[in-house]
């Protein structure tokens, strides 16, 4: 695979819009050769090619590729088993963009692979520096469509500029039948008519500020997969007191040290890395659009 195109500078209108809103849009992030083969690496990772995975089921006999993959919401850590998702982590037109908005040295955190198959629910308004804090506000996300990502199969909806006043504002455990099992956020000061959905083209990209309130609303389409590949970012320099599953020793220095750098130098490299994470699967056990029926 060849993650090679790079996508122009970012100017200083587009600069100017992501500090005033707290995200942008990336314009043909992935080729259509990139999405295709970021397709079939699901489809891998789902018939066990790289082995077993928390969650994993195993495949029913004649089952197709389209069945096989709708039973479940998301891969956490897929640039774990996968090689090819190792190396969009570094993709060149995401590097850039990074480079621009956090600094020139950048790690990665994480990689989240979500497939949102026709019928299956969104998140809740959520804000991604709750679960990945940062010392320095520099958590930076990149979504990734897939597939085209529009309102009807669940595309993002944000809510512009509220990353300003630097704030995590509380989650709580929510009972909207729209939503999966994560916390919902709540008691901020914004309006729900505030919030615009982000329409993606395939390929194409969102990057966001970790403290950007956003979510998605379920897939009521019939037959539209809303698949999406999320990358989690920080600065270098922060370091990241990310408790994980309750094994890193926060007695310490508190930095979650298994990271991977994509820009520029890692002040701690004396620390050296650690394999903390693992790559497990989520699946839904709801029937498909039983959101519907439960409201």
């Amino acid at each position: 695979m060849s993650f090679d195109a790079l996508s122009p500078d970012c100017t200083s209108q587009d600069k100017e819009f992501y500090d005033k809103n707290g995200y942008i849009v990336i314009e043909n992030c992935f080729s259509k050769e990139e999405v295709n083969q970021v397709k079939n690496e699901i489809v891998k990772i789902c018939k066990g090619v790289y082995g077993e995975v928390k969650g994993l089921e195993p495949v029913p006999e004649g089952i197709s590729d389209d069945e096989l993959i709708r039973k479940y919401l998301a891969f956490h850590f897929p640039h774990k088993m996968s090689p090819l998702i190792r190396k969009s982590l570094d993709h060149p037109n995401i590097v850039t963009r990074l480079t621009q908005v956090i600094g020139p040295n950048v790690k990665a955190m994480q990689s989240l692979m979500f497939i949102k198959a026709p019928g299956k629910p969104g998140q809740a308004w959520h804000q991604d520096e709750f679960y990945i804090p940062s010392r320095d506000r520099s958590l930076t996300a990149i979504w990734i469509a897939i597939d085209d990502a529009h309102v009807e199969n669940g595309c993002l909806w944000v809510i512009p500029g509220s990353h300003k006043p630097g704030v995590i504002w509380p989650q709580r455990v929510h009972s909207d039948p729209r939503y999966d099992a994560a916390g919902e956020t709540y008691d901020y000061p914004y309006d729900e008519s505030q919030a615009i959905p982000v329409e993606l083209k395939s390929g194409s990209a969102v990057l966001f500020n970790g403290y950007l309130l956003h979510r998605s609303l379920p897939n009521i389409t019939k037959t539209s997969f809303r698949r999406a590949l999320t990358n989690h970012y920080l600065s270098a320099e922060s370091m990241c007191p990310w408790d994980w599953d309750g094994r890193l020793d926060i007695k310490g220095t508190g930095d979650m040290r298994d990271i991977i750098m994509v820009a520029g130098k890692d002040p701690y490299e004396k620390q050296g890395t650690k394999e903390i994470t693992y790559p497990y699967i989520r699946v839904d056990k709801r029937s498909d659009a039983s959101f519907f029926n439960e409201k």
